[in-house]
């Protein structure tokens, strides 16, 4: 894995997550209607419930980082998730996800997927019941 991660102009970390947040040119962010306490709860339980490794957080930085391994189709993930204050009330979640190795066609859980499982959580949420620790049919 190393040796194929240097020839193919080197494997994503999570440190490349950080910066890409940061430049705000990648990530995909959505709002929604709920506290932030419960927007943090859930971006950990949509990490969990979509296999990921352990997950780093710094709550008072506002993100959480995190990984997925290695599989027969993909050499992983590198994961972050932040958690800000939007308008109107509502919680800005961003996550941006990236490939381990940039020419791996597939993704153990892209942005689009992240936020479709936050959406799921969220209802689960509030219709009062609690989080499932697995993840449920989508």
């Amino acid at each position: 894995m190393a040796a194929t991660c240097m020839v193919l102009s080197g494997c994503a970390s999570v440190n490349d997550v950080l910066v890409a947040k940061e430049s705000g040119k990648e990530g995909l962010t959505h709002e929604y209607a709920i506290t932030q306490d419960q927007a943090w709860d859930i971006a950990r339980t949509v990490f969990r419930w979509e296999g990921a490794d352990g997950i780093e957080e710094h709550r008072t930085e506002g993100y959480m980082l995190t990984s997925s391994g290695v599989s027969l189709a993909s050499s992983g993930s590198v994961m972050g998730a932040w958690v800000e204050n939007g308008a109107d009330g509502k919680v800005k979640v961003t996550v941006v996800t990236k490939r381990r190795v940039k020419t791996d066609l597939f993704i153990p859980l892209s942005e689009e997927g992240f936020h479709r499982r936050f959406t799921q959580a969220v209802a689960i949420v509030k219709s009062g019941q609690k989080l499932p620790l697995t993840s449920p049919a989508s």
